[in-house]
Formats: C-alpha cells, sequence, structure tokens
C-alpha cells in the first residue's frame, strides 16, 4: 500500500526526562524548519515546547500516563510522518513496555524514527523531508486473514 506524506509532516517529539534538555536544544537549534511542521509531543516534552520556546505542539498524555501509547496508536492510523524519540538507555523506565510498543510501531508501519540527536539530524536535513514523499507501508493483508483456528 503506498503512503503520501505531505510536504507539511507530523513530526511526533518524545523525550525521557534526563534527554528533555538535549530535546529542547535540538529543537531551537532546528526551530526554522521543525516550525514548518505540525508537531506533536508527549504531555512534559510538549508543555516545555510551549514554555520554553514559545512553539506550538499538539500535546499528548505524559509518556508513563498513556502518551506513548497515544503516539502509536496515531502512527498506525498513519497521523504521524516521524517519530523522534530521544530515549534513555542508561536509565529504567516504568513504561518500558510502552516504550517498546511504541518503536514497534514505528517499525511495522515503515515511519522514519530517529533515537538519537545524530540520527534525528540526518532524518530533518534529507532531502526527502522538502516535499512530498510516497512510500510503501507494508501489506498486513494476509496476516489479518489468516485462519486462526488452527493455532
Amino acid at each position: 500500500m503506498e503512503r503520501r506524506l505531505q510536504q507539511r509532516k507530523r513530526i511526533a517529539l518524545v523525550a525521557h526526562d534526563h534527554k528533555k534538555k538535549e530535546m529542547l536544544e535540538w529543537i531551537e537549534y532546528n526551530r526554522a524548519f521543525l516550525s514548518e511542521h505540525e508537531l506533536l509531543a508527549t504531555g512534559t516534552t510538549g508543555r516545555l515546547i510551549e514554555s520554553q520556546l514559545g512553539m506550538p505542539a499538539v500535546k499528548l498524555q505524559s509518556g508513563p500516563l498513556g502518551g506513548d501509547q497515544q503516539v502509536g496508536a496515531k502512527i498506525s492510523e498513519g497521523e504521524i510522518d516521524v517519530l523522534i524519540f530521544l530515549w534513555d538507555p542508561l536509565e529504567s523506565q516504568p513504561h518500558d513496555p510502552d516504550v517498546k510498543a511504541l518503536l514497534r510501531m514505528a517499525v511495522v508501519w515503515n515511519i522514519p524514527v530517529a533515537c538519537n540527536r545524530s540520527s534525528a539530524d540526518f532524518i530533518i536535513s534529507s532531502p526527502l523531508m522538502m516535499g512530498d514523499y510516497e512510500y510503501l507501508t507494508p501489506d498486513y493483508s494476509g496476516y489479518l486473514t489468516r485462519d486462526t483456528t488452527a493455532e
């Protein structure tokens, strides 16, 4: 199935507590570019984007309160085009299953995902971010119509 991303992308921004400062610095550094796109963020990250940077962001729940799952659901519904998720690999998270599920949704639906600042820089500096982009999403029709009585 083909999917078309419009020139104005819907970018989800998620950052664990120890990565929020880094996320804000990254957003500030890329303010001109990011202001051309729709930003969605989990609760605390979204509030910081608005209060400290004065940029609008659609705010979802805080990650541990369901925000990661909300982002994952929006990915599966085709409402998010890019995921920038600065997660902290050195800190145990009480919602680790939600984190894993969110990253899984990004892979399942074949959207660009960055988990650190370097990969976020590569994604947003790609020429593919500058205009419409058509890409294939995996065909899950076989999975959806499989015979589950034999399982």
